[in-house]
């Protein structure tokens, strides 16, 4: 066999929907842009695909490339069957043109001709087809006349075979490799990384599959768990992964076995089984299986038994009755004296009569001892152990999970009616959208009743693969700056609205949180400390 081959093209930069569709790009200045081609020297143009018998690649009509000049991207190439064509814009006379092929994935961002100097694509996903990389210069200077240019584009990645084993018929995904890389126009490099774990999804199935590498140093074997399956009923390993270099052909196989059934004890007591990426580094969390609850004729907390339920007033008024029920909390109220005038969890004074956190007014709930953190405390169905691992997450961290981090689906939440419970759900990073369809995910304006889901749909199919819902469960706060502790003060916007701390203080009075109603999503927000609001807790992965 082979190695991948170098390959002659001509390339169209359009701007390709993730996995085959694709969208044209416009020029950002159609008056100054000049039509040109680029032919294919010595390929079939039948299509872009990767024959794995020989390692040769060859395009089909709508394929794209991306056209760089003077540091700058200037436009893109469309392939119309038999040769690639299409404008750019303010190409440099005397300097060759600068052709990328990406595999068919969108960019990150907005890319505009004579401004954008760098991109980046994720190749994740290669369930469908393989994303090829690749990259050359023209064999030609542009000159003000010239209007068809050649190239012979390299491949910057490398074609791998995996055998896998699987007890499942989903695709299976394997960690730990270059998943992402970013094409920087100024200097006409591609610099390989890894977004999150490092996640490349094959194809479903057992059998032989083909993954596109990007260059990267050898990994031993990995633990349980390096390999998995999408919908997350089963894990394994992958085996030993020689280096990858450009224009690599590994053929021998790599050994992918992911056949052990999940069990609910490879999760933490109390959380749901999906894993959430919080930050760059690629680390995770588990989300508990519910909002955080205080039993205060029991002096316990608790998790609630399931993710839609809230206790909202608890038909009991929420006055400084330290035996009441509740879910609704002031900030930094964990029930430890950490060394703040208020601490209880039925702590409710006057708005001007801010909950510090260890008696400083700017500290957050996890500086010093971390005791201001509701996680610290023995979570009665959380493992029943102080200072375990749970905790809140930081603003940057909820911001990560909504806004920020990659998944396979590249859907990260959605707001929905759950079984008549309002709320906006997050899908773990392994979510595939062919698990159930979802409508107006990751918009901000989205209304709940856009994903009305019954309670079979939810308890059968979504929660089991590691679905988080957040209920819009309401908020407490005081009407009067100086209520009396023993009346009845009420919980508002129950199924209206949902309101979560972070463990983020923000100055002497506030702190950051989580907001969403029926029309809206923010999370700029920072609100009183004697605000009630719900307490979400996490527990980090390993």
């Amino acid at each position: 066999m082979k190695r991948v081959s170098i390959i002659v093209v001509a390339l169209a930069f359009l701007v390709a929907l993730t996995q085959c569709k694709k969208e044209q790009v416009t020029p950002a200045n159609d008056s100054e842009g000049v039509a040109i081609t680029l032919d294919i020297k010595s390929n079939g143009n039948t299509r872009m695909d990767v024959n794995t018998g020989t390692g040769a690649v060859t395009y089909q009509s709508g394929d794209v490339i991306y056209v760089a000049s003077g540091g700058k991207y200037v436009g893109t190439l469309t392939h119309d069957g038999t040769h690639f064509a299409g404008t750019i814009t303010d190409p440099v006379v005397g300097e060759p043109l600068h052709f990328y092929f990406l595999g068919n994935v969108t960019p990150s961002g907005t890319l505009t001709a004579g401004t954008t100097q760098s991109c980046s694509v994720i190749i994740s996903v290669q369930t469908e087809h393989l994303p090829v990389i690749e990259y050359a210069p023209s064999e030609e200077n542009y000159t003000g006349g010239a209007t068809a240019f050649t190239a012979m584009l390299l491949n910057k990645c490398a074609l791998v075979k995996f055998n896998v084993t699987t007890s499942s018929l989903m695709a299976t995904c394997i960690t730990g490799f270059n998943n992402k890389v970013t094409v920087d126009f100024s200097s006409n490099t591609l610099t390989p990384s890894k977004v999150g774990t490092g996640i490349i999804q094959l194809a479903a199935g057992s059998g032989e599959k083909w993954a596109i590498l990007l260059p990267q140093d050898a990994m031993e074997a990995g633990s349980v768990g390096s390999a998995y399956s999408a919908e997350g009923l089963f894990v394994g390993t992958c085996g030993a992964v020689p280096a990858i270099t450009e224009n690599g052909y590994l053929t021998s196989g790599i050994d992918v076995v992911v056949t052990t059934m999940m069990t609910s004890g490879e999760v933490p007591t109390g959380a749901i089984r999906g894993k959430f990426t919080i930050n760059d580094n690629g680390d995770q969390v588990y989300f508990s299986k519910g909002n955080l609850q205080y039993i205060g004729s029991a002096n316990t907390w608790k998790f609630a038994e399931n993710q839609k339920d809230y206790l909202g007033n608890n038909g009991q008024g929420l006055g400084e009755d330290q035996y009441l029920n509740r879910d609704i909390f002031c900030w930094g109220t964990s029930g430890y004296n950490h060394g703040a005038t208020h601490y209880h969890p039925w702590n409710r004074l006057g708005e001007y009569d801010c909950y510090h956190a260890y008696n400083d007014p700017y500290a957050n709930l996890y500086d010093y001892t971390g005791k201001a953190d509701w996680g610290y405390n023995a979570i009665s169905n959380g493992g029943n152990t102080e200072n375990s691992g749970w905790r809140t997450l930081t603003l940057p961290e909820w911001d990560y999970v909504f806004n920020t981090r990659y998944t396979i689906s590249g859907i990260r939440y959605a707001k929905a009616k759950v079984d008549g419970t309002n709320g906006v759900i997050l899908l773990p990073d392994n979510w595939n959208d062919s698990f159930y369809s979802l409508n107006s995910p990751n918009t901000r304006g989205a209304d709940y009743n856009t994903n009305v889901i019954s309670s079979n749909v939810w308890g059968n199919l979504l929660e089991p693969k590691g679905v988080v819902l957040l209920p819009a469960a309401g908020f407490w706060f005081n009407v009067d700056p100086d209520p009396d502790p023993y009346g009845i003060e009420d919980v508002y916007a129950m199924n209206e609205g949902g309101f979560y701390w972070s463990s983020s203080s923000y100055g002497y009075s506030n702190a950051r949180i989580v907001e969403f109603y029926d029309d809206s999503f923010n999370l700029n927000y920072s609100r009183l400390k004697d605000y009630g609001y719900s307490v979400r807790l996490v527990r980090n992965v390993n």
